[in-house]
């Protein structure tokens, strides 16, 4: 099973640990290449500049993240959604992942949440109605399904 891995930039790093686990499985586990080069500090410094002065949109426009994230969806057997705990929310889900499940659900893709659905959001219906699989924290449990 090819399994795309996405989740808030600020998982990057817990993204490529699910990529690496989720291959020590026996998936075909994988994230977007630019991620890779991030975690290990070797992304683009510019970018991550601009991204620490706010221009998140700009960088996403430019570089048509929401496009190629759709495309690796359309490539993939299932989505691993990353939602840890950020800014003191657990399960974090933002607009950007909401999208990504959204565009995973009306192709057919299987989603994974690492966590939980965040009952706090008040888009938590939208989540729970696209029939995530939650892993409870475990990538192992992908194996119950």
């Amino acid at each position: 099973m090819k399994i795309y891995v996405l989740g808030s930039n600020a998982f990057i790093q817990e993204m490529v640990e699910c990529r690496d686990k989720l291959r020590e499985l026996g998936y075909d586990g994988w994230i977007h290449p630019e991620y890779e080069l991030m975690a290990k500090g070797l992304g683009d410094k510019v970018k991550a500049e601009r991204a620490a002065r706010g221009e998140h949109a700009a960088i996403k426009r430019e570089n048509n993240y929401l496009k190629v994230h759709y495309a690796h969806i359309l490539e993939s057997d299932a989505v691993l959604f990353v939602n840890l705990e950020k800014n003191g929310k657990k399960n974090y889900i933002g607009g950007n992942v909401l999208i990504e499940m959204g565009q995973a659900y009306v192709n057919d893709k299987k989603i994974f949440l690492l966590t939980e659905i965040p009952t706090y959001m008040p888009y938590a219906d939208e989540i729970e109605a696209m029939d995530p699989v939650c892993l409870h924290g475990d990538l192992a449990n992908i194996e119950r399904v």
